[in-house]
C-alpha cells in the first residue's frame, strides 16, 4: 500500500530544524539518518535524509545541497492541537523565535488560543487549543 509522507527540504539547515522540532514537539523522536559520503553532491558527513516522527506524524527531511529559487509557503502548514494553554505558549515561543507571526497567539473566536507562525526555517505551525 503507497504511503504519503510530508517532506521538507532544507538548503544547510536540515539537521538543525529537525533537532528544533524534535526537542520543541512532545513524542517526537528522529527514525532514521543518512549522512552524506564521500564523493556525492553534499558536505561529506552532513545529513542528507532523515525521517523523524513529529508527535507520532512521520515527516521526510532533505538538505539539498543544490540552491532552489522556491522555499516555504504558509499555503502547507503543520497545524497541530493542544490541550493546555500552557504547552502552547511554550511551543509557540521556541518555534517563533528568529521566524514571524501570520496570527499572534490570540483567541480568534474559533478557538480559544490559536497562533500561526512561520519559523526560523520558513515551515509555516497552526498551533490551537480549541
Amino acid at each position: 500500500m503507497p504511503k504519503v509522507t510530508p517532506f521538507l527540504m532544507f538548503e544547510g539547515k536540515a539537521e538543525e530544524a529537525m533537532t528544533l522540532y524534535c526537542e520543541t514537539i512532545p513524542d517526537s523522536r528522529i527514525l532514521d539518518v543518512t549522512r552524506y559520503g564521500t564523493g556525492e553532491d553534499g558536505p561529506e558527513g552532513k545529513l542528507k535524509l532523515a525521517l523523524v516522527s513529529i508527535s507520532g506524524l512521520e515527516v521526510t527531511i532533505y538538505n539539498s545541497p543544490v540552491h532552489h529559487a522556491f522555499t516555504f509557503t504558509p499555503s502547507v502548514s503543520f497545524h497541530v492541537d493542544w490541550s493546555s494553554e500552557a504547552e502552547l505558549e511554550r511551543i509557540v515561543e521556541t518555534l517563533a523565535k528568529e521566524g514571524g507571526f501570520l496570527m499572534p497567539p490570540d483567541n480568534y473566536g474559533f478557538s480559544r488560543r490559536f497562533a500561526w507562525l512561520n519559523d526560523r526555517f520558513g515551515v509555516s505551525w497552526q498551533i490551537n487549543v480549541p
